[in-house]
């Protein structure tokens, strides 16, 4: 009966090790397991006391570039853009704290975390806002009330004033181009690199006389040349819809000016070309000429000094980039008619951030001199005739 005496031992043994760990699980077992918080409490102190109660306007257009009157007309104008959904399970963002998101990342360029922070929000929630107000800003009928090609009867009226200013007839707008950083895709580094070696879109624009763009295109790399540019824009497609004006009974074009890198149309014109032949009166032309496409570059100066994301390598991916663009120029014009000045300290900061990438200077894949002025006579010809 040994063997039965050991198995009976060793029976013992096994249970008061079982029981002995049972009380020691026991506790454990009774205690009940704390829910873990699925949303982080985020202090949206910034925006609902300071900005909602104390802020002047002076600091709104500091942090978002218009006054309130004009944040309030935006706000209407997107709501059907950025209008909350109905939830039930918490508050939705207003529509305010949203279009002030949106404003204050691309006014600032700042990463998604800090704008984040500053509104109490997760930077997920930021970046959907950007994506939302851009895409919806450019790709909706919304668009339309910012950018658009003037009527014939708005021409006349660019015309007039152009004249008034610079001395030259029929001229309805300025077409000229900068380079807007990207973060580019690693396999297509230079497929976007610019003649200063740095990745870019080439933004191309028509202003008019009062600073607005009239129409844009952003989509070509920093490597294309301008008149390529042009060329592959529905501007050049659809030139022939431009508006005319009849004079004694004849429709006439009106114009755009450009620079020496762009094709000579009959409704682009550009100076002549430099050369020890040039006479004084094409020296005046191109003098006037010149004096009037200021008009393009302080446009774009008023634009990247209000919105600085289009300054700096920004973290939006590279196809979203000219949706991004394409909602500073619809925001700068509402800002532009809404007369909201341009704080000459943002432009100061604009032009020491500008450094750090320098814009690419005039290129041209192939022009002829000599048809050029050929043709310039005629038009410069045909500009003096209106005049009298």
């Amino acid at each position: 009966f040994a063997h039965v005496r050991r198995r009976r031992f060793l029976h013992e043994v096994v249970m008061r090790t079982n029981n002995l760990l049972l009380n020691f699980a026991a506790p454990l077992l009774q205690r009940r397991s704390q829910r873990t918080c699925w949303m982080r409490v985020r202090s949206k102190d910034w925006w609902e006391r300071v900005v909602l109660k104390e802020f002047e306007d002076e600091e709104w257009k500091d942090n978002f570039r218009m006054t309130r009157r004009s944040f309030n007309k935006l706000c209407g104008m997107m709501e059907g853009v950025l209008k909350p959904e109905v939830v039930t399970v918490r508050a939705p963002v207003p529509l305010e704290m949203r279009v002030a998101i949106v404003l204050y990342k691309l006014a600032s360029c700042a990463q998604y975390r800090l704008v984040a922070n500053q509104f109490g929000v997760h930077k997920t929630t930021v970046k959907k806002f950007v994506y939302i107000f851009c895409k919806g800003m450019v790709s909706s009928p919304v668009i339309h009330n910012f950018i658009k090609v003037p009527t014939t009867k708005e021409a006349i009226g660019i015309a007039r004033r152009f004249e008034q200013k610079f001395n030259i007839p029929q001229i309805i707008g300025c077409i000229d181009g900068t380079h807007i950083p990207v973060l580019p895709p690693s396999d297509g580094y230079q497929e976007f690199a610019n003649c200063e070696g740095w990745p870019s879109y080439v933004l191309q624009a028509v202003v008019d006389d009062m600073y607005r763009f009239w129409n844009i295109n952003c989509k070509m790399p920093g490597w294309t040349y301008d008149d390529n540019v042009l060329r592959q824009s529905t501007l050049f497609n659809q030139a022939h819809l431009l508006p005319k004006v009849k004079i004694n009974g004849v429709p006439i074009n009106h114009f755009l000016l450009g620079d020496p890198a762009y094709p000579l149309m009959d409704w682009l014109i550009k100076g002549y070309a430099h050369s020890p032949n040039i006479t004084p009166e094409q020296e005046s032309f191109n003098a006037y000429l010149s004096s009037a496409r200021t008009t393009a570059e302080t446009a774009f100066e008023r634009l990247k000094s209000r919105w600085r994301v289009l300054l700096k390598r920004s973290d939006c991916h590279f196809t979203f980039t000219p949706h991004v663009v394409g909602a500073c120029c619809a925001l700068h014009n509402f800002c532009e008619n809404e007369k909201e000045s341009v704080n000459p300290i943002w432009t100061e900061e604009a032009a020491a951030l500008a450094l750090d990438l320098p814009q690419p200077g005039l290129r041209a894949f192939n022009t002829s001199d000599n048809a050029n002025d050929f043709s310039q006579t005629k038009v410069y010809t045909c500009i003096l005739k209106i005049q009298s």
